[in-house]
């Protein structure tokens, strides 16, 4: 099985932070553990919400809304990288999502690269960088509901020709929080509550994907990980198996 797990933002790194040396080594230290135990199927951090934006599709139209962003429903449903070369190539990409999915609230932010905390140089001649499209949860999502047999040909035809040409680079999709868990940092320690999860209200700062035997196993790799990012809050949910 496969699960996500995700910790939130802050003020901090709203406002452009760097992470330092020691935050560095801990979260290095545990997705080296995560290698080794063969169970990392990917990890990303993003920037800050103010160089994204947010995409609300409604009726055929679409309202655009430039970051930062106040917390409002943040529960994703699932989420796409794409490697473009600008935003407006990532938002047109949405675009084409909505128009297979419909009625839809879309946030797009770059992943953070080394180069943006400074761990390593920037590739001479790079000219297109990573962003994530990340889909909001609905009444519908969080049912379980699935999509349509046309709406599954017309996401993978989109994702098939966009994997081609190099700009998708991966998606995943979430099951119902109901299936997953919240745990918070506090006096006595690391807490969990069992989803569903009514609401979620501070964005996303990163993630790491693991594969694991159940929602146990998964609850101890995002015990670790809530105190390697210094988190106060991360949900855990499962991922959709890819066909």
């Amino acid at each position: 099985m496969l699960f996500i797990i995700m910790h939130k933002t802050n003020a901090r790194w709203e406002a452009g932070a760097v992470p330092g040396p020691n935050l560095i080594a801990k979260v290095g230290t545990l997705i080296g553990a995560l290698a080794q135990a063969g169970v990392l199927r990917g990890a990303e951090g993003l920037r800050a919400s103010s160089e994204g934006v947010r995409l609300r599709f409604s009726a055929g139209t679409c309202t655009v809304t430039e970051g930062p962003f106040a917390g409002e429903n943040e529960l994703p449903a699932g989420f796409t990288i794409l490697r473009v070369q600008s935003l407006d190539e990532a938002i047109e990409w949405a675009s084409r999502q909505a128009k297979v999915l419909g009625d839809v609230e879309i946030d797009i932010r770059p992943v953070t690269e080394a180069w943006d905390i400074g761990m390593a140089p920037r590739p001479e001649g790079l000219n297109t960088r990573r962003y994530m499209v990340m889909r909001k949860a609905t009444t519908a999502s969080e049912k379980g509901e699935p999509l349509t047999a046309g709406q599954h040909a017309e996401m993978a035809r989109l994702i098939d020709e966009t994997t081609r040409t190099g700009v998708h680079l991966a998606t995943e999709t979430m099951r119902p929080s109901a299936r997953g868990r919240r745990y918070k940092n506090s006096r006595e320690g690391v807490r969990f509550t069992d989803g569903p999860f009514a609401e979620s209200k501070e964005l996303i700062a990163g993630y790491v994907l693991v594969s694991a035997d159940s929602l146990e196993d998964a609850g101890r790799w995002a015990t670790r990980y809530i105190e390697a990012v210094e988190a106060e809050e991360v949900d855990l949910l499962e991922v959709e198996d890819t066909p």
